[in-house]
């Protein structure tokens, strides 16, 4: 799955450990998302468009 996490936080120039932290997560949860090497569970991916107050549709989508 492609996402784009990596823009969404740079934009917001916040660090991969900022992010893992506002999602209670480690900051490698945070790294192997963005790298596509995990795709996060449905709650982790309301919880990502909660903080970036997107859809989810607009973070991810099917590669």
């Amino acid at each position: 799955m492609k996402n784009r996490l990596k823009v969404l936080r740079a934009e917001r120039s916040w660090s991969q450990q900022d992010l893992a932290d506002k999602l209670n997560v480690s900051r490698q949860s945070v790294n192997a998302i963005e790298t596509g090497k995990y795709d996060p569970s449905l709650p982790l991916a309301f919880k990502i468009a909660e903080v970036f107050d997107m859809a989810i549709e607009a973070i991810f989508e099917r590669d």
